[in-house]
């Protein structure tokens, strides 16, 4: 049973939220504000939290970025509608993905459950490499472990899951639409910049080729293309 843990000091939409995951065979705990949240969430045992950004005290943000100072935990965020500024920033510290308020319970776990899908290590497939390689870059599929120059990369599961597709398709561009159905498991939606703020992430994390270029190009108007030199 997938354990998620929901933090949000919305008591009534959080126990309507439990409610509904726990009739779709989730295991829910909760918390109304970031302390707590944090304390479970770096206890372990989850699979999933579930983080709102407006919380009084320690907000969703701050939550966030001590969880990631120790855990690659999947974290899905809860966002108001038009907070463009928080949405940005919890992308770029490491959340998975977010889902707009106010949203179904629905919703909710679609979004939850294409998050876990991406985040669990995928059974042995004969038909495909064990690792992929592009230039100095190793991804290897099955322990969704990546490294660089032979240096262990630290991703999230999602900055894995996109950089796997392009890995896939070295020296291709891929499109936003194509990593965002295959990497996130949905359309991309109109004016989303979330796959743009995970690649940022991701270039960083890659560095430079050994002329300076980053090995993460983005070439106009058809998407992202991976190098390897």
């Amino acid at each position: 049973m997938k354990k998620v843990l929901l933090i949000d000091d919305d008591v009534e939409l959080v126990e309507m939220f439990q409610e509904y995951l726990t009739q779709e065979g989730f295991s829910v705990s909760t918390a109304h504000d970031g302390v707590k949240g944090t304390a479970l969430a770096l206890a372990g045992g989850f699979s999933i939290a579930v983080l709102d950004v407006m919380m009084p005290g320690t907000n969703g943000i701050e939550t966030l970025r001590r969880v990631r100072e120790h855990s690659h935990l999947p974290i899905l965020m809860l966002t108001g509608r038009g907070d463009d500024t928080d949405r940005i920033l919890g992308l770029e510290l490491g959340a998975d993905d977010y889902v707009t308020k106010p949203c179904t319970p629905r919703e909710l776990t679609a979004r939850i459950r294409a998050i876990l899908r991406r985040a669990e290590a995928p059974a042995a497939d004969p038909l495909k490499p064990l690792a992929l390689k592009v230039g100095k870059l190793e991804l290897i599929p099955a322990t969704r472990r990546a490294s660089m120059n032979g240096a262990l990369l630290q991703l999230t599961s999602t900055e894995f899951s996109l950089l796997e597709v392009l890995a896939r398709n070295p020296g291709r561009p891929v499109s936003k639409n194509e990593l965002s159905e295959e990497a996130l498991g949905r359309p991309l939606a109109r004016f989303d910049r979330n796959i743009d703020v995970h690649l940022s992430s991701l270039r960083q994390k890659l560095g430079t080729l050994a002329d300076g270029r980053s090995c993460l190009l983005t070439i106009f108007r058809q998407g992202y293309q991976l190098i390897g030199d």
